[in-house]
This record gives structure tokens, C-alpha cells and sequence, in this order.
């Protein structure tokens, strides 16, 4: 039983509406605004049309050349089969019905339709009770495996079982010709032939192999080479070496209030006041050989034989027919191979392709518009939609905003081992005191070697570049650390409140890395966010991964989502993409990261200096994966 039908314009107009009551479109009514936020808007249409929501299902067709969304809604516990074939047949008898008031964009009109609703429902549901009755069909011989099997896929070869070979008999048929029977199946006379030659060819190999190793037997052995000695190194770790190599504590005149001087590279100072440039990529390309690429072989053909007539110029004048599939999937398929190519999740390849098709499904080409230039289009359309952010990123508002109400504007950076989180905190670190933000930074990495060393390091070296006499005597960059073994959510916010004491404009919680599959971690991660509600929750990832990325993101949005008792978990808010000057324009992990979660990548990280961040570009990034 249908409980809500609707069909409407995509600019959001209802046309007609059928509700099975009055009082159950308060329940569909949130379930069909998120179907229009986070599908039809965002174009994340998948290939069965098909959307769920809690115990709700709903399922859409797009009617591309009148833009109309035919919707029907129903609980997720029915199985009803006639669904597809109802939205089918619904959809053709109102373009039929009103074809012409359509075509004028007449949507404020009143449209006579329950007659043919009902009618056509009524169709629908007998159609799928004659489906239930009738038995399912068994396989054709040509649908199965065995009729795919050749006789040369059965020769036996090398290393098969030789029991097999005892039930091989000769026979004679009505031609004289001989055949060989095997396991039932027949060899011809010259078949047999070829099997002896090989079985002969694998015996002779194997014999020279044989007296090969004889050979090498007899050989007299090399007598023994002198082996190297091992070097022994200053500071190898003896008993006496352990004053030296001790670097818990900072060595006498080597703390960060310590007067000694650090070298710096003090032209950097300055250069990232205000607002991160953009990500500059170098995707100059000929847009005729871009275009030639997703070109189908009938649409090459056509361009040659139009630079041949004169009067070609005159058959483009005439319209085309009606995008359909079958025109399309030529090209969505090079468009898909290009995009792994890329680096872009195969998923994630799949889902952009079978959006774009239902977006261009039926839609009237223009008269010089060629399949492979228009799918392109559309595509660089999405993936543009798909980067730019949906809300307003302004961290330096934001901690301006927080600063005037006296706390501090809290950002914790999560991820899997060896992304560089603490690069790039230590980067974005650096940027806020260039804009006259102090800094505390946290160190919750309590499990990693040398981690707060790590850190230590860099607060000496932000430090050296914005001395505290440039500031009114005031330390722009402070680490709050407690050494290792200690509970990283009891850091973080014991860190915190020194922030609130000691008037500090932003905390930087840097956290341990940790894949996604680790449970304790994930739960230990879940407590931090959960105990010490950051304003911002960064995931770091590589620009190298690809599937990875996916399967990363997926997971860590799913722990902070189950492991947290929060009606309201706080998930991934931004993403930090780092290594992007590794990758060249196999920029597809941008797109894989920020479709999966929806939300915008923050920062991009260019290299190992303080400058080396910058903000992303969605059409430099979009023109570089399409190059």
C-alpha cells in the first residue's frame, strides 16, 4: 500500500499530491525534504532510484526534459513489486496528459489527475500479483556457465590430476573419423594430437631441467667470502651513552624560556596574514583533445565525415533525438576509467557516473552539442557542486568570535599513522599567530615515541619566528603536555581550562594516530570529542589514497557515530588534506573524501615548511582531474 505520492518541479513546486491519510505527511514530510536536500540537490542520484530513511523507503524518477521529481513513499517492511513499474507508467501518463502545458513551464495550473493515478495504480497491483503467481524460471543452457567452457579451457596441462587421464578411450564415429571421450566431452582426432605434443613438449622440459640441477650439483661450492664486520657507532646505546641519548627532559639551556638563539627563516614571517590563498594547480590543457578522449567511435566517425561534405554543416541545424542510456554509457564508461585513473574511489567513480546519467536522462541535445561534450560538462558540474563548501568556513571569525566571549576556540586533528597531523597543526599553528592569535597547543599523542618532542620542537621554532617582544612581552605559542601513558581526554582538557586561565585564543589538541579498524583507539578518540566538545574536529588524510580513503572516513564517522551515548555524536567537521604536492593531478582523493562525508576539505598541505598550506580550489582541482 502506497502512503504518499507527490510529483513536483525541481525548482519546488508541487504539482499533484496523493496521501493515503490526512495525517501521514507528518511522518513522510521530513523524509522527502531530506531526500531532496541530500540527493536531487547534490546529485547523488543512485542507479535503482531508491532512498531510505529510518523505517521509510522512497523511491524517485527525474524526469529531466519537463524537470519533474515523481516520488512515492512507503514503509521499508513492505515488499512491493510493482513499485518500479507504477513509477514507469505514472510518470509516461502524465507527460502524455500534459505535454503541452509542461513544455510552457505551466506549473500553476490545476492538474485533473486522481482518475489516472488510480487507474494506473490499480494496473500496477494486478501486474504484480500475476508476478508473484508465476514460478521462477530456470536458466537457458546459453545463461550458464558450462556453455561458455571451449575444448581448448579442458586440454589437461601441466599439473593436472592424472587419475583423469585413465578414463580417456578411443572410438570410432560414422565418418571413421576418432575421437577421444572425457568426462563426456568429445576431442577430435587432431585435439589429441595437440595434447600429445604438449605432453611431450612438458616431459623433454623437464628433462633438461633435470640434468641441469645434476649439473649444478657436481659443480665444486665457492669457498666461504670473508663476511663484513659490524661497524660499532658512537652512542650505540651502552650504559654510558644513556646520559646522552635521554631526551625526556630538555637538556640545561635548552628550554623553551631559554635566552639560546634558534635559526630561523625569518622571510616567511608576514607572508600568511589574513585569509590562505588558493591552491594554484597546472591544468592548462587543450579543451578539443580533453573533449576527444571521452568521444565514442560513432561520434568520431561523424566528425570526420561532417569535415568532408559542405552541406554536413546543414544536418546539425536538425535536432537530436532524446539523450538515453545506451547513448551515454559508451562515454560514462571511458569518463569512470579516467576518473580511477585519477585516484577518485571506484565507489565513488560509479555513484558520480550513474548521477550524472539520470541527470542527462532524456534531456534534448542542442543542435552542435555532441554525448560526450555535454556528459562532460555535466560532470565538471557535479564535482564542482560536490568541493565547494555547503556551509561557511571561517576559522579566524570564529575564534575572534569565541575570543570576545572569553574562551578559546577549540580544533582537534584525528587520523590514521603517518598522515602528518602534527606538520600540519604545527603549520595551521602558524598561521593563527601570524594573524595575532596566541595558541595553546595540546599534546594528547601520549602513545607515540618522540611525539612531544615533536611538538616541542616546533612550538621552539614559532616561537623563534614571533619572540614574545614583538607581542607585548607575551608567549604566542605554549605546549601543555604531561608526558606519555596519561589519559589523552584528561590532557585535552585540563589543557583547555589553562587556555581559559591564561587567556589563550585557540587549542590545538593533537591526538594519536590510529586505524580505523582499532577499537580501543576509536573509542578513546570518541571519549576526547565527546568529554571536551572541540568547536572543530579536523580528519587528516593523505591526497595519495584512493579506496582508502573511503574505507578511513567511512569508519571513523561510524565510531564517533556508535561509540558515542550522545543522541547527537559530533562527527568529522572539515578534512586536511596533506602530500598534495606528491600526487601530481591525481587529485581524486579530494573528491573521494569530501563526497563520502559531505563535508569541505579545510586545508590542503604543499610541502614540509610553515607556508606550505593553502585552501582549496574546486575548479582548479576539477579542471586538473579532468585534464
Amino acid at each position: 500500500m502506497l502512503d504518499l505520492f507527490t510529483i513536483f518541479s525541481k525548482g519546488g513546486i508541487v504539482l499533484w499530491c496523493f496521501q493515503s491519510t490526512s495525517q501521514i505527511s507528518q511522518f513522510f514530510i521530513p523524509s522527502v525534504n531530506s531526500l531532496i536536500k541530500t540527493v536531487i540537490l547534490q546529485e547523488r542520484t543512485s542507479s535503482n532510484n531508491n532512498y531510505e530513511q529510518d523505517s521509510l523507503s522512497l523511491k524517485y524518477r527525474l524526469d529531466n526534459e519537463f524537470d519533474l521529481v515523481f516520488v512515492i513513499a512507503f514503509q521499508k517492511i513492505l515488499q512491493l513489486s510493482y513499485v518500479d513499474k507504477f513509477l514507469d507508467d505514472i510518470q509516461l501518463e502524465f507527460r502524455d496528459k500534459y505535454k503541452n502545458d509542461l513544455a510552457r513551464k505551466n506549473y500553476f495550473m490545476d492538474f485533473e489527475f486522481s482518475k489516472n493515478f488510480k487507474e494506473v495504480l490499480k494496473s500496477a497491483e494486478e501486474w504484480g500479483k500475476a508476478q508473484a503467481c508465476i514460478p521462477k524460471q530456470m536458466r537457458t543452457f546459453n545463461e550458464s556457465t558450462k556453455s561458455k567452457k571451449t575444448v581448448a579451457s579442458m586440454i589437461e596441462r601441466k599439473g593436472d590430476d592424472k587419475e583423469n587421464k585413465k578414463n580417456l578411450k578411443v572410438i570410432e564415429t560414422q565418418k571413421n573419423d576418432k575421437e577421444v571421450v572425457h568426462n563426456g566431452v568429445s576431442f577430435n582426432e587432431e585435439d589429441l594430437i595437440t595434447q600429445n605434443r604438449l605432453k611431450m613438449a612438458q616431459k623433454m622440459g623437464a628433462m633438461n631441467s633435470n640434468k641441469l640441477k645434476k649439473n649444478k650439483e657436481k659443480a665444486p661450492k665457492p669457498s666461504p667470502k670473508a663476511t663484513k664486520q659490524p661497524r660499532t657507532w658512537p652512542l650505540g646505546g651502552a650504559a654510558k651513552d644513556i646520559s646522552s641519548l635521554d631526551y625526556t627532559k630538555d637538556k640545561p639551556n635548552n628550554n623553551a624560556d631559554s635566552p639560546i638563539e634558534i635559526e630561523t627563516n625569518n622571510e616567511i614571517v608576514g607572508q600568511m596574514v589574513g585569509s590562505i590563498k588558493d591552491i594554484e594547480i597546472d591544468s592548462d590543457s587543450d579543451e578539443e583533445e580533453s573533449d576527444e578522449k571521452f568521444e565514442t567511435a560513432a561520434e568520431r566517425k561523424r566528425k570526420n565525415d561532417s569535415k568532408k561534405s559542405v552541406f554536413s554543416m546543414f544536418k546539425g541545424l536538425v535536432g537530436r533525438k532524446n539523450l538515453t542510456a545506451a547513448d551515454m554509457d559508451p562515454v560514462l564508461e571511458k569518463l569512470k576509467e579516467h576518473l580511477v585513473a585519477k585516484n577518485v574511489a571506484i565507489e565513488i567513480a560509479t555513484k558520480l557516473c550513474d548521477s550524472v546519467s539520470s541527470k542527462l536522462e532524456g534531456k534534448v541535445l542542442g543542435s552542435f552539442e555532441s554525448v560526450a561534450s555535454t556528459v562532460k560538462n555535466t560532470m565538471i558540474e557535479s564535482l564542482v557542486q560536490i568541493l565547494s563548501p555547503k556551509r561557511r568556513i571561517d576559522i579566524l571569525r570564529d575564534a575572534m568570535m569565541a575570543k570576545k566571549n572569553d574562551k578559546p576556540y577549540v580544533m582537534a586533528f584525528c587520523g590514521v599513522n603517518g598522515v602528518g597531523k602534527s606538520t600540519n597543526l604545527a603549520k595551521i599553528c602558524f598561521w593563527l599567530i601570524e594573524n595575532n592569535l596566541r595558541v595553546l597547543i595540546a599534546a594528547c599523542d601520549t602513545f607515540r615515541a618522540g611525539a612531544v618532542e615533536q611538538l616541542r620542537t616546533h612550538t621552539k621554532h614559532l616561537n623563534a619566528l614571533h619572540p614574545a617582544k614583538k607581542h607585548n612581552d607575551q608567549q604566542m605559542v605554549q605546549l601543555y603536555e604531561k608526558g606519555y601513558g596519561k589519559d589523552a581526554a584528561g590532557i585535552a582538557m585540563e589543557a583547555i581550562n589553562h587556555a581559559k586561565e591564561a587567556k589563550y585564543d585557540v587549542v590545538l589538541v593533537d591526538t594519536a594516530g590510529r586505524m580505523q579498524d582499532n577499537e580501543p583507539l576509536m573509542r578513546a578518540l570518541t571519549k576526547l570529542i565527546k568529554v571536551n566538545e572541540p568547536d572543530m574536529v579536523l580528519f587528516v588524510g593523505e591526497a595519495l589514497v584512493g579506496n582508502e580513503a573511503v574505507d578511513q572516513l567511512v569508519k571513523f564517522n561510524q565510531a564517533l557515530a556508535d561509540y558515542s551515548s550522545s543522541v547527537t555524536p559530533h562527527l568529522i567537521d572539515g578534512i586536511v588534506l596533506t602530500k598534495f604536492d606528491t600526487i601530481d593531478d591525481k587529485v581524486g582523493a579530494a573528491i573521494s573524501m569530501t563526497y563520502i562525508t559531505g563535508q569541505p576539505i579545510v586545508f590542503v598541505g604543499t610541502g614540509q615548511t610553515y607556508t606550505d598550506l593553502k585552501s582549496l580550489n574546486a575548479k582548479a582541482v576539477v579542471a586538473a582531474l579532468m585534464k
